[in-house]
């Protein structure tokens, strides 16, 4: 029989739920939702659909705030930790296990948003990471919009990916070592050790690709979005008033469907 191999980012979310929720960079939730209440001007009509919601951190947050939100996300342990979460809190979200990609859904929700690269910019070609953008742009409403974060192409002109992620790792955290950044592809292999929920160390080749705000302009331009506005993506702080630059290792989208 045929088994086909896992991704890298499939191997690591099988086992990874509990020690997920304890890395460094989970903790901006509360401050990245009060961004994303503003932006959709606090209307809780809204069905909102959060593409890679992991163990559904943004997902439940909204959801106890009194918005309709669905999570979608490759991973079912993932997911089975997000549920486990919701029922904790007597909170009724559903949370559904689809690839990114192949969304089943066509213009059926109001707002999207897909953090802490939420399967975007993962893929491993830069076809299938289009095709998450394609995926959600079919998911929406006219005028929906989209928020989203990925890896800043400025950033590794400027600073070494290897030396920021050691320096903003904390203990038990999953280390990335061995980073070689491709400018001509723009992006950033590495060797990630990290220590599932079962104790169990395992080390992952990984590539993620860093995309500069020209190239993500002209892609949502591509699907008919409108109003493309690019900012600096600071954890728990998401601001308009952050001009993107090269010291941000994260970009925010805020975007509209025509």
């Amino acid at each position: 029989m045929y088994m086909k191999t896992k991704q890298w980012y499939e191997a690591l979310f099988e086992n990874y739920a509990e020690k997920y929720d304890n890395e460094n960079f989970v903790s901006g939730t509360l401050g990245e939702c009060d961004f994303l209440e503003n932006e959709l001007n606090y209307d809780k009509g809204l069905k909102i659909l959060d593409i890679g919601c992991g163990t559904g951190r943004h997902t439940i947050e909204m959801t106890k705030r009194g918005y309709n939100m669905t999570g979608i996300d490759l991973s079912e342990g993932q997911l089975k930790r997000a549920k486990s979460k919701a029922a904790e809190q007597n909170l009724n979200i559903e949370f559904l296990i689809h690839d990114a990609r192949k969304l089943p859904f066509k213009k059926e929700f109001d707002a999207a948003i897909m953090l802490c690269e939420g399967g975007f910019p993962l893929m491993e070609t830069d076809k299938m990471n289009y095709k998450i953008l394609k995926s959600a742009a079919k998911s929406l409403k006219s005028g929906g919009i989209f928020i989203f974060t990925t890896l800043n192409g400025l950033f590794p002109i400027f600073h070494s990916v290897e030396q920021y992620c050691a320096n903003t790792s904390e203990e038990g955290n999953a280390v990335y070592s061995d980073n070689k950044f491709d400018l001509m592809t723009f992006r950033d292999n590495n060797i990630t050790e990290f220590e599932d929920d079962d104790g169990n160390v395992k080390t992952l080749e990984c590539n993620e690709r860093y995309y500069m705000p020209s190239e993500i302009t002209w892609l949502l331009k591509s699907l008919k979005f409108k109003k493309i506005d690019i900012f600096g993506s600071k954890l728990g702080a998401f601001s308009r008033n952050d001009k993107l630059t090269h010291e941000d290792f994260e970009m925010l989208v805020v975007t509209q469907k025509k």
